[in-house]
């Protein structure tokens, strides 16, 4: 998945690893914030919201406003609250009431 994005890395990034999100292969600085990340990779929303079905993306970085949610190994998180590391499967994250 090769994107354009309006952000970047201040400093100089670690090896890049792969994760997929939504099955799509990114290739990732190892232990960057996952949030972060995703927005310099060019993903301009990550999630919709179950109310609107409007596209989402992290917001405050810092854990407080949950528009970063995403899926890993089954579970809901916050990208903001998660290190990029080799192998991670991240999609979408299904909220009640989703589109």
């Amino acid at each position: 998945m090769k994107t354009v994005s309006k952000f970047e890395y201040a400093f100089k990034q670690g090896p890049l690893v792969t994760v997929r999100f939504d099955g799509a292969p990114l290739q990732l600085p190892d232990g960057e914030n996952l949030a972060a990340s995703l927005l310099a990779a060019g993903l301009g929303h990550i999630r919709r919201s179950p109310v609107s079905g409007a596209y989402r993306a992290p917001f405050c970085m810092m854990g407080a406003c949950f528009e970063c949610l995403v899926e890993i190994d089954g579970i809901t998180r916050q990208a903001c609250m998660v290190d990029v590391e080799d192998g991670l499967v991240i999609k979408t994250a299904k909220t009640p009431g989703g589109v």
